[in-house]
């Protein structure tokens, strides 16, 4: 039998007063965050994401509307949707699902030494960045 390829060898399992999750997988990326997402709409082409809000409360912002998302709230993007999402209740703590190509995305952005690397850094991962005009039509 072949030896497995999992970055983790165990099982996390994490509760009440537990630190903030991080458990990077071969598939994807559990992180427990606190801030919020960027100031544009955007679109992962390639890439789903999720969120699980564990307290406080989440707004998420889409080409037709806006969501809000109290604790216990599960917000699942598919690629292709466009989106953003800000804090809107403090204290604010919440989980969010991604792949891979997404984690090393956020960790590229936060490095970035100036904003106008950003569509570039985008394109590398697949990302677009929008304004409401330029929302791509998901029945396309």
């Amino acid at each position: 039998m072949a030896s497995s390829t999992n970055v983790l060898a165990a099982p996390i399992v994490a509760g009440p007063g537990s630190p903030p999750l991080a458990m990077p997988g071969t598939s994807f990326v559990v992180r427990e965050w606190t801030g919020p997402g960027p100031r544009y709409l955007h679109v992962h082409r390639s890439d789903d994401e999720a969120w699980h809000v564990l307290e406080g409360a989440l707004r998420f912002r889409f080409a037709d509307g806006e969501v809000e998302a109290p604790a216990g709230t599960t917000v699942f993007v598919p690629a292709g949707v466009a989106h953003t999402y800000r804090v809107s209740s403090e204290p604010c703590r919440y989980l969010i699902i991604l792949t891979p190509n997404l984690d090393r995305l956020i960790a590229r952005l936060k490095s970035l030494p100036d904003e106008a690397l950003i569509p570039a850094t985008l394109a590398e991962h697949d990302t677009v960045q929008c304004d409401q005009a330029q929302v791509p039509d998901p029945d396309r």
